[in-house]
């Protein structure tokens, strides 16, 4: 497979990429990025993904309804993705960007846990992986995993919680995202998980427009910094670059079927 990296979760239906898709993806390419996951957040922005990854080889879409734009998932949102599942595209490698999220002052909590287990039936009948969000529900989103034992899991992307937590989703199959996160030295609970955790569990993301690395606070984020993170990954790790590396990338082939 030609190319270092695979952006296992990066938000290219937005600006700055949206209009400058071409220049985009030539830059990433540049810096060893071969293939992008483009994880859609609601069911208005399920077509828009869906064409990126008919027009553009290097990109692989997910279709997910994300936890903080709950208010946005009106009632026929779960029966668009299901419409969309039952082509079984093959490139459409991933249900989400779903999850749970307790972030706002209001966060609807039993609604988010309604879409998130609806989704899930719906990774377990179409047997596909899901991209997970968690914000300070690490724990509650580990029981409805437990419970429902997706045949495919998935990944817990731009994970900050404590090493316990996050081999409590290990221990269930789930794979951690790794992110710009890892690029600030204050950083140092989410750095020191990162080390510890098994090689095969690790998948490179950027997040991007969000999450910007180290040094480019301020700037849309791009899936080309995934490299940044790759190079920090290896200053935390004992193993060879050249070994977490290889070991990442098959992690996301096998996990996302990405070719």
């Amino acid at each position: 497979m030609k190319g270092r990296f695979i952006d296992t979760h990066c938000h290219f239906d937005f600006p700055p990429f949206s209009g400058d898709e071409t220049a985009s993806i030539a830059s990433a390419s540049a810096a060893g990025v071969s293939r992008i996951i483009v994880p859609a957040v609601t069911a208005a922005r399920f077509a828009g993904v869906v064409a990126l990854a008919e027009n553009y080889p290097q990109l692989y879409a997910a279709l997910g309804l994300h936890p903080v734009y709950v208010e946005q998932h009106h009632d026929d949102a779960l029966a668009q993705l299901e419409r969309y599942l039952e082509q079984r595209w093959h490139k459409l490698v991933a249900i989400g960007e779903t999850g749970l999220d307790l972030w706002r002052d209001d966060p609807q909590l039993a609604r988010q846990e309604a879409l998130l287990e609806a989704q899930f039936h719906l990774a377990k009948r179409f047997r596909l992986p899901v991209i997970l969000h968690s914000r300070r529900t690490h724990d509650k989103l580990a029981m409805h995993l437990r419970r429902h034992a997706l045949p495919a899991t998935g990944v817990v992307h731009g994970f900050s919680g404590s090493y316990e937590q996050a081999k409590r989703f290990v221990d269930l199959g789930y794979r951690i995202g790794v992110g710009g996160t890892i690029t600030y030295p204050r950083a140092r609970k989410t750095r020191e998980v990162i080390a510890r955790l098994p090689l095969d569990a690790l998948l490179l993301e950027t997040d991007a427009p969000d999450m910007p690395v180290n040094g480019r606070q301020g700037q849309p984020n791009r899936p080309e910094r995934v490299a940044e993170v790759f190079n920090v990954l290896c200053e935390l790790r004992a193993e060879p670059g050249s070994t977490i590396e290889e070991v990442i990338k098959r992690n996301t082939i096998r996990l996302f079927n990405v070719t």
